[in-house]
């Protein structure tokens, strides 16, 4: 098959590649430079230091691992079932783009071998072409697939040639529709049969508007599907843990009301987009053939996740009452990125002049929460260390992948699935950082009903908590068992709360409820109705007897002075108390009685104990 220009692709001069970059001997001092910067910064706390710094050194020694040795033409001998092409590629920048693969195949001296990190030449702008020379031995002839390890470029023209015919010519990338693709991967595959002793050159025309990130393979078909398979897991693990958060955070948000699920909700959105489309599974199985998803995914998941950060940062960090200029910050924050998102979706401006605002506004959530943050983890507050974790891991990430797009880091499985990894992981973070918020509020919560049910002065149930415990005391009761309730008023409070002031008054309150507290049993509700009145519920009596005991054990209670303050007062206490079910079985009606009871005993000279009687003298 003779080989066949592409189209409208005319002879132009080759442009020189872009300037070489640095070799991995700087990037290894980078490396220490950094992990010694990041030990001296996070050295207090020391536990949030060593687990800083140890995540920085794995990321980093697994993204600058050093460039592989180049060689003439990759060997295709039998003994391996997957061939990296990197140290046999070479490139040639042609920024028009007027250029043929007939002018090219013949020029081995208008190609050079890329410099840098491996497997990526960051930004190119413009085509560029590759050249991969190939020697087949007998053993190593037979089926293999090509592959380009990176989803998210745009358009691949390849050319097989054997001598000055080409063998294969085939058209991928994501911008091209699904069913035309040679291979149905999420990747830009494309099976070849290579013929043993023969002399193979690849021409690659690569595209896209994104950084040339270029992990070539040749895998036998086992080994390709077998890596396909592995990777198809891992993105199933990683996106199903994603959207099984986004599921929990949206039902949550319905069913709680509660916008901090809600805004973890859109910031986890944005990262399952990002997710989708650069491991190439949006385009495989999600949105398939929408090419207009498949060339603004980037840029909206990033304005997406960047506008739910911004909510969900503020509404976890800011306290109601403080920190109102961050709080407005925040969501201002969020308003411009909603903003940003509109007018990116409506077409007001394109992929290009978008993607350096969006590289720098996605950092801005992280950049003004970190020292809100930090102040709070030093405050020991549990939910600003989560915080510091998670951002530190994202950082990692980040750092990792702004290196592969400027192609100053490897790209390999490690790096290449850093992001993902780190994403993955500070959502589960923040969604510990819901569940400290969640019991943070459900404690709250409690601290509010037990106020709405307790007395402030002296700890004891107020009205509202007499009549919940009462209620539950009379649920419970046993047959043939009684309840019963005293009402008991102090007698010589009103003296000395006159004479010695109220702060004496009130600490005298206090120490009458411990002293009642400590003789009733643990399932007795114990009240103050207000003033110098208090109520004791006792279930479970045998008899009338039993309860005439109990009566007058609480009338004991008084016989000791109290020490206040270094004064000796004494107090005493008229008590009158009601029985169910023989004087009433309604919380309301029982402590009517008893009250009844207790003016009785006034009336009869105080310091006593009377029982209700529904008929003139029955009492006694």
């Amino acid at each position: 098959m003779p080989l066949q220009p592409t189209r409208d692709h005319a002879t132009a001069p080759p442009q020189p590649l872009p300037e070489p970059r640095r070799s991995s001997a700087p990037h290894r001092c980078t490396v220490v430079w950094i992990g010694l910067s990041a030990r001296r910064l996070v050295a207090q706390p020391a536990a949030l230091g060593r687990v800083v710094c140890r995540l920085l050194l794995l990321a980093l020694f697994a993204a600058f691992a050093g460039p592989a040795l180049a060689e003439d033409r990759a060997l295709l001998d039998g003994r391996q079932d997957a061939v990296h092409l990197w140290p046999s590629l070479q490139v040639l920048h042609v920024p028009d783009g007027r250029h043929r693969a007939a002018d090219l195949a013949n020029a081995p001296e208008r190609f050079a071998s890329p410099a840098g990190a491996t497997a990526t030449l960051g930004i190119v702008r413009g085509p560029l072409w590759l050249r991969i020379p190939l020697a087949v031995s007998p053993e190593g002839a037979g089926e293999w697939i090509l592959d380009i390890d990176y989803a998210p470029l745009d358009r691949v023209d390849l050319y097989l040639l054997a001598g000055d015919a080409v063998v294969r010519q085939v058209a991928m990338g994501s911008t091209l529709p699904f069913a035309e693709r040679p291979l149905q991967a999420r990747t830009h595959a494309v099976p070849l049969r290579l013929e043993a002793r023969t002399d193979y050159l690849l021409l690659a025309r690569v595209e896209t508007d994104g950084p040339m990130v270029l992990p070539v393979f040749l895998e036998r078909p086992a080994a390709f599907h077998a890596r396909a398979v592995g990777e198809q897991m891992l993105q199933g693990l990683l996106n199903g843990v994603a959207l099984c958060l986004l599921v929990y955070s949206l039902v949550q948000w319905i069913y709680l009301r509660d916008a901090l699920y809600g805004k973890y909700a859109l910031m986890i959105g944005g990262g399952v987009m990002f997710s989708l489309l650069f491991s190439g599974i949006g385009g495989q199985y999600v949105w398939r053939d929408w090419q207009w998803m498949n060339q603004h995914a980037v840029n909206l998941s990033a304005l997406v996740g960047a506008g739910g950060a911004f909510l969900f940062i503020e509404q976890a960090l800011a306290r109601p009452g403080s920190l109102r200029r961050f709080g407005l910050a925040m969501k201002a924050g969020a308003a411009l990125t909603g903003l940003l998102a509109v007018g990116y979706v409506l077409g007001g401006f394109g992929t290009e002049q978008a993607a350096p605002v969006i590289n720098i506004w996605v950092l801005l959530p992280l950049l003004m929460g970190i020292p809100v943050a930090v102040q709070r983890t030093w405050r020991g507050d549990p939910l600003g260390l989560p915080f510091v974790v998670a951002w530190a891991l994202y950082l990692c990430g980040s750092a990792v992948m702004v290196g592969i797009v400027n192609g100053r880091v490897p790209a390999n499985v490690w790096t290449l699935h850093a992001f993902q990894f780190a994403a993955t992981v500070d959502m589960l973070i923040f969604l510990r950082v819901l569940g400290l918020r969640t019991a943070a509020l459900a404690t709250e919560a409690r601290q509010l009903r037990a106020l709405a049910r307790t007395d402030p002065l002296t700890g004891l149930l107020n009205r509202r908590g007499l009549e919940s415990g009462l209620k539950s005391a009379l649920a419970r009761r046993a047959r043939n068992r009684l309840v019963a309730v005293y009402l008991l008023d102090l007698d010589g409070f009103k003296p000395v709360n006159d004479g010695h002031g109220h702060d004496v008054g009130d600490a005298l309150l206090a120490a009458v409820a411990q002293r009642l507290r400590s003789t009733a049993r643990i399932d007795d509700p114990v009240a103050r109705l207000g003033g110098d009145e208090f109520v004791i519920v006792s279930a479970g009596l045998q008899n009338a007897e039993a309860a005439e005991t109990r009566g007058q054990a609480l009338m004991r209670v008084f016989e000791t002075p109290f020490e206040i303050r270094g004064l000796s007062l004494t107090l005493g206490a008229t008590v009158g108390y009601a029985l169910a079910p023989a004087d009433g079985q309604e919380p309301e009606q029982l402590v009517n009685r008893a009250d009844k009871a207790m003016y009785a005993g006034k009336q009869a000279g105080r310091r006593c104990l009377r029982r209700y009687a529904a008929a003139p003298g029955a009492q006694g």
